[in-house]
């Protein structure tokens, strides 16, 4: 398409510039008018340009859409030629679930062992692997998808359960992560951040009728005043924080890279989510703790009342009214979200319709809402909100290296493998966020 594009430009420029010089010509020569052989030529190269224009406007229309399909398809995982039906299917018939990549993107396992730095360590080794004397340290490889959304997600690595090397699988050990596609994503250049937040505003719309006096100063209903409305804010600044962990694997396991790819995609990034949806709910704001929502002030809250369905609906209720914000998601504990499953009603009968209502997918949603199950979240709360008015920052690259130099690695032939990432959270509207009370008899 950029070839075509060119191409037309180049088209439209050369007829452009032949009318020029026509017209040029007319007028070194006393500007005269132009011949009938001229003006027919100059018309001529007119038309042609114009009609170029039109088709370089229509091609350039085309590419603006072509990329829009493509950024939506990414931003859903969905990369260009991956059929969703194929997906499932092939997902249904393995047990697995469906994660949230396309067929043209990659784990940050698979980024790693297909990463120049990569292949150049182990061009180092030998046949047999590495040898006791090689150094190993690599620099790093970084992966931007490993923050923001609609990038490669955890569990990635089961998309080809072929190729994961190690036949260990995280889901043994993490829990399930999605709270970050709820968030509002984005990115920053500076290691503080500075932003507005909403805390409080009031909405005095009203009809106001024609003004029937031109007294300076009026405020009467005569002189055709409007009510002024407003909201308060106060500037916060959150520091981008750093959230790592690193693991040894061995030399032979190195050269291994299905293995290195299992370590990273299974662990290592796993472990960075799993901290980081911490730091979303409960970071206390201490040290290098993230300021979660559990330690905002200015969020609302939902006690107890009559049982589950009843009281997560009226915080659902608070979101819309009392945060003047449509709410996009329920965060729950992992107890209370069994706890809702098994509810029943007067006969006994399970309100999401039991086993085989959740084999179709209905205990995912609570009041029209997508639940999220969370152990950040203490069992007996709950969350619901608009967390499009959280925020994660990504500074930089999330990024992973591996080296032989740490403590006494190089004699013992092991090598570290290190994952880390810098970002800052922040919640620009706490009241959009409703604490929910799901203790009976609170």
């Amino acid at each position: 398409m950029a070839d075509k594009i060119q191409t037309l430009i180049d088209e439209m420029t050369g007829h452009l510039k032949a009318a020029q010089a026509i017209a040029a010509k007319a007028e070194a020569d006393g500007d005269r008018d132009f011949t009938d052989p001229e003006r027919g030529e100059v018309n001529d190269h007119m038309k042609k340009a114009q009609d170029a224009k039109t088709r370089l406007e229509q091609a350039k229309a085309d590419e603006r859409t072509r990329k829009a399909i493509a950024d939506l398809g990414g931003s859903i995982g969905l990369a260009e030629g991956d059929d969703p039906g194929e997906r499932g299917e092939k997902a249904a018939r393995s047990g697995l679930r469906v994660p949230g990549r396309g067929k043209g993107q990659k784990s940050i396992g698979q980024h790693f062992v297909e990463s120049a730095q990569f292949k150049a360590l182990t061009a180092q080794a030998g046949p047999g692997g590495f040898s006791k004397e090689a150094r190993v340290r690599t620099d790093p490889v970084g992966f931007k998808a490993l923050v923001t959304a609609g990038g490669t997600g955890s569990a990635d690595a089961f998309v080809n359960p072929d190729e994961r090397g190690l036949l260990v699988g995280a889901d043994l050990f993490y829990r399930p992560l999605s709270l970050r596609a709820l968030v509002t994503n984005g990115t920053t250049t500076s290691d503080q951040i500075e932003y507005a937040r909403i805390t409080g505003f009031a909405n005095n719309a009203a009809p106001v009728p024609e003004a029937t006096s031109a007294a300076a100063g009026a405020t009467t209903v005569a002189g055709g005043y409007k009510p002024e409305s407003g909201f308060s804010t106060a500037r916060v600044t959150t520091p981008v924080r750093t959230i790592a962990h690193w693991m040894p694997v061995t030399k032979r396991a190195l050269s291994d890279a299905a293995q290195v790819r299992t370590l990273i995609d299974n662990f290592l990034e796993t472990g960075l989510e799993e901290e980081l949806e911490d730091q979303i709910l409960a970071g206390d704001g201490t040290g290098e703790n993230f300021e979660g929502l559990a330690n905002v002030s200015g969020t609302q809250s939902q006690a107890w009342d009559t049982n589950l369905l009843v009281t997560t609906r009226k915080a659902k209720t608070k979101v819309r009214i009392g945060g003047r914000s449509v709410p996009n998601g329920y965060v729950l504990n992992p107890v209370d979200v069994e706890a809702l499953d098994l509810s029943t009603n007067s006969t006994g009968d399970f309100y999401y319709g039991g086993p085989a209502a959740q084999n179709g997918g209905a205990a995912s949603l609570l009041w029209g809402l997508p639940v999220i199950e969370s152990e950040a979240v203490p069992v007996g709360t709950g969350w619901v909100g608009d967390w499009r008015k959280a925020i994660l920052w990504d500074r930089e690259q999330a990024s992973v290296t591996a080296t032989d130099t740490h403590s006494d690695f190089f004699v013992r032939n092991l090598v570290a493998v290190l994952a880390e990432m810098r970002a800052a959270f922040g919640v620009i509207q706490p009241s959009a966020f409703v604490e929910i009370d799901l203790t009976a008899g609170a």
